[in-house]
């Protein structure tokens, strides 16, 4: 498969890190770097992401990179927002990039809370479905039945829906996306970056070693969770207008037989996985089709 890669000389990211080979998290944040451009600031919390990074003083990036406690990274990405508009740079990007961790986990509240007053910047998930880097240990994103360091007879519980949570918040963007439809997350970033407020992209990021794949399959594993409806890629804006953006196309135990995680599943449990994400696809082609009303202005002085 082919990937597009930006040019050597423009990308953000360079060479030499300490990111897993094959590893779908540096892949995801070269592309989301490129997008944004030299003149951004990353919030980057304790998470593979980190480790990528560097630590202090040293980076990965070309880019400046505060690196925040794991629970307070919105707020973090608030205090910076606030200071560079205090300096008249208004256009320069502030994103986030954590982990599902931090994200659906340990930073929720603070990610709530900025997303209530629309604080201006753009908070991407790198969503690998669990705790990676201390042992894949299951977090609140990992997927029913699926098999992590703590839960050895797979999760009993299903996948926190963290995209509709933050669209309930009325904030003017929240979208989920993959390296392995590049299109699709290149426009998605170029639409975050052009609006205010507060903005929040979720990307799946198959763990090559947690979800057990082969070196070169986590961009299959990223392709057959959105084709399946697993991970679907999805829209909305301003809490009420929903696009999808792909349709489901195959049947969910594809995307499982390529996962040493769901290897101990039985047939059963198969098949009330494929109801649930059924269940799940049809609530969202619901609200799709649903028309929304005129979204209520939201006040510029909430933007910081």
């Amino acid at each position: 498969m082919l990937i597009d890669h930006p040019a050597a000389e423009d990308a953000m990211l360079c060479s030499g890190h300490a990111a897993c080979p094959g590893c779908i998290d540096a892949l995801s944040a070269r592309h989301v770097l490129a997008a944004l451009g030299p003149d951004t600031v990353a919030v980057i919390p304790p998470s593979c992401m980190a480790i990528i990074a560097g630590p202090q003083p040293y980076s990965s990036l070309k880019i400046p990179v505060y690196q925040p406690t794991l629970e307070s990274s919105a707020a973090a990405a608030s205090g910076i927002r606030r200071g560079l508009n205090a300096r008249g740079r208004h256009d320069t990007q502030v994103v986030v990039l954590a982990g599902d961790g931090g994200t659906y986990d340990i930073g929720f509240q603070c990610l709530s809370s900025a997303a209530e007053r629309n604080e201006d910047f753009l908070y991407i998930c790198l969503d690998n479905e669990g705790y990676m880097n201390t042992g894949a240990q299951k977090s609140s994103s990992t997927p029913l039945y699926a098999r992590t360091g703590s839960t050895p007879a797979g999760k009993t519980t299903r996948k926190k829906n963290l995209t509709e949570i933050m669209a309930a918040h009325g904030v003017p963007y929240v979208a989920t996306a993959s390296a392995a439809h590049l299109a699709d997350l290149r426009r998605k970033l170029a639409r975050a970056r052009a609006m205010r407020g507060t903005r929040i992209l979720t990307l799946l990021i198959p763990c090559i070693d947690g979800w057990g794949l082969a070196d070169d399959a986590g961009l299959m594993a990223a392709r057959l969770a959105a084709e399946s409806g697993a991970f679907p890629l999805y829209e909305v804006e301003d809490g009420e207008r929903y696009t999808i953006n792909l349709p489901k196309t195959r049947p969910v135990a594809d995307y499982l037989a390529l996962q040493r995680r769901y290897r101990h599943m039985d047939a059963a449990q198969i098949a009330a996985l494929q109801q649930e994400i059924d269940a799940g696809w049809a609530r969202l082609e619901r609200c799709a089709r649903l028309p929304s009303a005129a979204a209520p202005a939201r006040d510029a002085s909430m933007a910081g």
